[in-house]
């Protein structure tokens, strides 16, 4: 009888220890499961195609990272899936919304915005779900001059990755008795993402060439990856400041990208003034001209 307790014993011990040992086999192979980031890693305009198309990817899947207190107004958001819907062929598109503290920065640069998106971004290409980036920041851009209107809005730095300074978005807006917050945010959303879409001429070819010109540091003219038809939301002058005047100084630019290379820096100094000039129009948002509609249908957009 002793000897049967025993065997039994011995039975019970095996089955809880293979038991245990099965059960905790799925978390060793979950541990060391690694998310491919590869996808989300590319250049401004190289997921163009990707996100203008249902080829690929049918749904996108957008993280909103924001520093406590400077969400994005529901205005905007709504104003931009619009324009998600009008220009591409996505109709699956999810929000999430993923509040940070903030990292307590007098001044921002994009290599420490890829860092803070190296640290909190969640969301990366999965199935045929494609994921994008923003980043609404408490902090100017570096080498800002607000006094001068020479500030920086926003700027796309990699295929699915956006930075919104929002804190410089809301100063702004608060400069003009016409023109509010989402007004500001709207615009801003729009541009950056035309550049994701691969305008102009940046992962989407131009069916006729429209593409502005600007000098380069050794002064000679090169594309600009803006458009130069008049009234175009990819408008070079949003970037540079042109119709004012004034520009973003190189050497500021230079301290912002400070390493990574922004496929736009959206100056705020002309869309005040554009977004003021519309307003006086009865126009409510800045639309893309037939030029870069063009280029968007041929690369699977929309119109």
């Amino acid at each position: 009888m002793t000897k049967y307790k025993g065997l039994l014993l011995l039975g019970i011990l095996l089955f809880t220890f293979s038991c245990s040992k099965s059960s905790s086999d799925p978390e060793d192979v979950n541990a060391t499961t690694q998310v491919d980031k590869s996808g989300n890693l590319l250049a401004t305009g190289d997921s163009a195609f990707d996100i203008l198309s249902n080829d690929n990817f049918d749904k996108l899947l957008i993280e909103i990272a924001y520093v406590s207190g400077f969400r994005p107004t529901e205005s905007a958001m709504t104003q931009f899936t619009d324009y998600l819907k009008q220009h591409t062929f996505k109709e699956d598109i999810e929000f999430v919304y993923n509040e940070l503290s903030s990292p307590s920065e007098d001044e921002l640069t994009l290599q420490e915005i890829a860092d803070l998106e190296t640290s909190n971004r969640t969301v990366f290409n999965t199935g045929s779900t494609l994921a994008i980036y923003f980043y609404f920041a408490d902090a100017p851009a570096e080498g800002d001059d607000l006094d001068g209107g020479l500030v920086t809005l926003g700027s796309v730095y990699r295929n699915t990755s956006m930075i919104i300074h929002e804190v410089t978005v809301r100063e702004l807006a608060s400069l003009s008795s016409s023109i509010n917050e989402s007004d500001v945010e709207t615009t801003t959303l729009n541009h950056e993402f035309g550049h994701l879409f691969g305008l102009v001429d940046l992962g989407t070819e131009m069916v006729n060439d429209h593409q502005s010109q600007s000098e380069n540091e050794d002064g000679q003219l090169v594309g600009d990856n803006h458009c130069n038809q008049e009234g175009c939301l990819m408008r070079a002058e949003l970037q540079f400041g042109g119709s004012s005047g004034k520009s973003l100084s190189s050497n500021a630019l230079a301290k912002y990208e400070a390493g990574i290379t922004s496929g736009c820096t959206l100056s705020g100094a002309t869309v005040l003034d554009l977004l003021q000039q519309n307003t006086a129009k009865g126009v409510a948002t800045v639309g893309l001209d037939p030029e870069c509609l063009l280029d968007i249908q041929a690369n699977g957009g929309r119109q």
